[in-house]
């Protein structure tokens, strides 16, 4: 694994309040730089019950790994979905490598 997790409340809440928001589809993605590459996911229960929440956040975390050399520099990220009626790998890894793309990341 070539980054950490973010899991601490106050390490989301410093990225929230002053990260800064990319735009997608599918998500948000709020970033800020850091000494390490670090993600985190923030999934409400508004997307539905456990499981499928818990299915939002593996297939985030795996378009993250797969993208994840992508990134020029090291950042505090955190991804925070939209409500949609299907999610797909496939959609979150296009929409990551559109936003490091745009965003120059």
């Amino acid at each position: 694994m070539n980054y950490l997790r973010l899991k601490k409340q106050s390490d989301f809440n410093k990225l929230f309040s002053g990260g800064k928001r990319a735009f997608s589809p599918s998500f948000t993605m709020i970033y800020a730089p850091a000494k390490q590459m670090r993600m985190g996911i923030s999934v409400g229960k508004r997307h539905g019950k456990s499981v499928k929440r818990n299915r939002i956040k593996r297939l985030l975390r795996e378009a993250f790994r797969s993208v994840r050399e992508e990134f020029q520099g090291n950042y505090s990220i955190v991804l925070v979905p939209k409500v949609k009626d299907d999610y797909s790998f496939f959609t979150f890894r296009k929409h990551l490598q559109w936003i490091i793309a745009r965003e120059k990341l």
